[in-house]
């Protein structure tokens, strides 16, 4: 008669070590499987043992090639995991003490806001050593040193490939200055990048006059791509004023066009980072890029200035003994509610809403309207085109005037560089950003920057 097969026989329960009894097919402590068990114990007995070295299994596969393997940069650090403050590696030596500063570079009417070059001279001054490009340069040369230890190259990433300090980008602070007028912006000691931008341009008029010309724009932070947003506006609102100022065109006509086509550089940031252009009403509900902007436009005998936003421009005579003066007013909630009578000015910027914004360049923007105003000074001076990063430290027009160097129409960039230094020195709780606008303008080169 037929017989069941009887499975190889175990001497304990894989499961529990119970000593099955002789013909059982299932653990009578546990109910395991005896059989699928002994079928394995049975198979593997059949396998070569490996070799055995020190106790431990040694590998039986061939050692892998050395020119397989692949190499990993040492990780980066700055501490507990975080990046060196790219200040501090740009500040100091390797003994900690600060390097020797190099002469500024000079450079052709550039945009110091990531925009395109425009034509003239200029002069300009960034801090830090590290710009983020590839090391490899062409010929084998060796890229930018890093500021903190002088010995490794930066990466693609701004990171020191052999310290692995951060390095300062390009526009952390940049300097600018032509004739008749200069810029500074700031990154400020808070923000870890800088989200102003500016331009300034000098030129000449169809009677041979001169007229310059400063734009500031500062990115909304709330918004996507804030640093793209107002570079893209400081910009367009130069360029377009470049364009029919020297043809002839009136300051006040000229800032109003020069502004729109600053609203359409930044519109179109919107296009590139959600695709296809969509419905105005859709647009509202995005998170579009944005920024505010003010601009001053100065000739030999007139200034004119234009906004969105709650960036300023103010007047800061000779002599101190006139007043001086505010030439914009905030599209700000705390300005609302000081025009509707509703609070005080002290009661408004006191509030936490203070700075919301009412106004702004922006796909999702309800309505544009540029603010355009003309003013005839009966004296000389200079016109102070900032940022809330300078004016929240000197906010009514006598403490700005208090800030201004007495010689500020003679030294528009040390008077600029003096401004981000007020700021800083209060906190720097935001990135600064200032134009110092002598007036009347003075015969110069024509330029941009």
């Amino acid at each position: 008669m037929s017989q069941m097969p009887q499975p190889p026989q175990l001497s304990a329960c894989p499961t529990c070590d119970e000593p099955p009894q002789s013909g059982d097919r299932y653990c009578d402590q546990c109910g395991a499987d005896l059989s699928a068990a002994a079928a394995a114990a049975e198979a593997s007995a059949d396998r070569p043992v490996p070799p055995q070295l020190s106790g431990a299994v040694r590998a039986t596969r061939p050692e892998p090639d050395p020119e397989d393997d692949y190499e990993l940069a040492a990780p980066a650090t700055g501490g507990q995991g975080q990046a060196a403050d790219p200040r501090a590696a740009g500040a100091l030596g390797t003994d900690g003490t600060a390097p020797p500063a190099g002469p500024a570079p000079e450079t052709g009417a550039s945009t110091h806001t990531g925009a395109d070059d425009a034509a003239g001279t200029g002069t300009c001054t960034g801090t830090g050593t590290g710009t983020g490009a590839d090391p490899r340069l062409p010929g084998g040369e060796p890229g930018p040193r890093c500021a903190a230890c002088q010995e490794g190259t930066i990466g693609q990433d701004g990171f020191c490939e052999r310290c692995g300090h951060a390095q300062g980008r390009e526009r952390d602070h940049v300097e600018s200055e032509l004739e008749g007028i200069a810029a500074a912006t700031d990154r400020g000691l808070r923000h870890h990048r800088n989200e102003d931008a500016f331009s300034v341009s000098s030129a000449e008029l169809p009677d041979g006059s001169p007229v310059v010309v400063a734009v500031v724009c500062d990115g909304v932070s709330s918004a996507t791509r804030p640093d793209d947003a107002s570079a893209a506006a400081a910009h367009a609102a130069n360029e377009a004023l470049m364009a029919t100022l020297p043809l002839g065109a009136h300051p006040q006509q000229a800032m109003n066009e020069a502004i729109v086509a600053a609203a359409e550089a930044v519109n179109s940031l919107a296009v590139e980072t959600d695709g296809p252009a969509s419905h105005p009403e859709q647009q509202r509900h995005q998170n579009a890029p944005a920024c505010t902007i003010v601009s001053a436009v100065v000739t030999s005998d007139i200034l004119t200035v234009g906004w969105v936003g709650d960036s300023r421009a103010y007047w800061v005579p000779d002599d101190r003994t006139a007043p001086p003066a505010r030439l914009t007013e905030d599209d700000s909630w705390a300005a609302q509610m000081v025009a509707a009578g509703l609070m005080s000015e002290a009661e408004a910027y006191a509030d936490e809403r203070a700075h919301a914004i009412t106004g702004w360049l922006g796909a999702d923007a309800y309505e544009l309207e540029p603010h355009t105003a003309s003013y005839k000074p009966d004296r000389p001076g200079v016109v102070v085109v900032c940022t809330d990063g300078l004016w929240n430290y000197a906010e009514s027009a006598e403490e700005m005037a208090r800030a201004v160097p007495p010689d500020a129409r003679a030294r528009p960039l040390n008077s600029a560089q003096v401004l981000v230094g007020h700021a800083l020195g209060g906190g720097g709780h935001d990135n600064v950003t200032v134009a110092v606008v002598p007036f009347p303008a003075a015969p110069g080169r024509a330029g941009s920057a």
